[in-house]
């Protein structure tokens, strides 16, 4: 199976997009400039493809693996791709369901300390594959990407109170296992995705659970707070799930994004989370029960997301120091190449022209 045009055979049908839409590209582009990648890779990702969380004790999971993967597509490095993806193939992918193990040591033995799924990790692995397939054309990489995507529609979707939700992980989560469950993260609705693992598993709902995870973010927001990181289902009313704190944190700060990204630009949800950033864009851990802001997310690569929402909402340019590129945490740097890439491709009225234009 080849994806050569499988974005424009789903984008009427679903509201998402991919990054790699050939027909604004005809020609193969890199939104992250040589420069970026390099220091990305530079500061986390090993010669033997290891992306390191370098602020989380040097471990790896499917997550960074998956964002490396991306990032390489982004930015045009086959070889980069493929090193990645080789670690991530031989050292996580080991479950017998064919999904990544989520969580890799250097300082155990062995290096897999959980070998439960993680599955927003999942879901990029296989986008990324669809995506270097499409761009380089691997069949085994499409093979792969498709493999991912049916155990994901087939075993981590769950139905609570009329909605399609997204498991996080295969043990843990559902409502078997817990008295709060199910337990659901809405940082795990990687909307962009959705069109390609569409087309690989057209037989799975794909874009009811997009419609159904615009709604959850409705329901979350309901109270005037932000989404808390993990939520209970288990009533008629979502709470903040039990043994995790009551807050707005570090994983769904990247919900925005995933919006934006997704071309849901307008969206009413992307409209609402303003509330998460205060006036120089910077987002913050948020107790969901009282709003109180605990703790800033200062980090360029965080601030940049509440900047790219100002401007595609309301046209306000992205302030020049949000521009560069420097790299701070693995988590933040991701976010921001993640963010700089989309607004080189579909915003570039937002940046100045010296970090406007993808290079070929």
């Amino acid at each position: 199976m080849r994806l050569t045009a499988f974005i424009f055979l789903v984008a009427s049908a679903i509201s998402s997009w991919s990054p790699l839409a050939a027909q604004d590209n005809p020609m193969p582009m890199s939104f992250i400039h040589a420069d970026e990648w390099q220091a990305y890779q530079d500061a986390y990702v090993g010669e033997d493809g290891r992306v390191v969380d370098v602020f989380n004790n040097n471990i790896s999971h499917s997550e960074s693996q998956g964002y490396g993967m991306l990032l390489a597509v982004l930015a045009q490095d086959r070889a980069g791709f493929e090193r990645i993806w080789s670690f991530t193939q031989t050292e996580l992918m080991i479950r017998d369901d064919g999904l990544a193990a989520w969580r890799w040591d250097p300082a155990a033995e062995p290096h897999i300390t959980d070998i439960n799924n993680a599955t927003d990790g999942d879901i990029l692995i296989a986008y990324a594959l669809a995506l270097a397939d499409q761009r380089w054309g691997v069949p085994d990489y499409v093979q792969q990407a498709t493999e991912i995507a049916r155990t994901v529609g087939e075993t981590l979707l769950a139905e609570a109170n009329g909605l399609t939700v997204i498991l996080p992980g295969a043990e843990g989560f559902s409502a078997a296992a817990r008295e709060d469950g199910p337990v659901i993260n809405p940082s795990y609705w990687v909307f962009e995705a959705f069109p390609v693992l569409a087309e690989l598993t057209p037989d799975i709902g794909w874009k009811g659970i997009e419609e159904d995870g615009l709604a959850l973010l409705d329901r979350l927001m309901a109270d005037g707070m932000p989404p808390a990181d993990w939520v209970s289902l288990a009533g008629d009313v979502p709470v903040p799930a039990g043994d995790f704190p009551p807050e707005f944190g570090y994983n769904n700060v990247r919900v925005p994004l995933y919006l934006i990204r997704a071309g849901l630009d307008h969206s009413g949800q992307l409209e609402r989370l303003g509330m998460i950033f205060d006036e120089s864009y910077a987002p913050a851990i948020i107790d969901v029960t009282t709003g109180e802001r605990i703790e800033p997310m200062g980090e360029a690569g965080y601030r940049i997301i509440g900047a790219a929402r100002a401007c595609v909402l309301y046209g306000t340019p992205i302030p020049p120091e949000l521009q560069a590129f420097s790299p701070q945490s693995y988590y933040g740097a991701t976010m921001h190449l993640l963010t700089l890439a989309h607004l080189r491709q579909r915003h570039n009225e937002c940046l100045a022209p010296e970090n406007a234009e993808g290079q070929s």
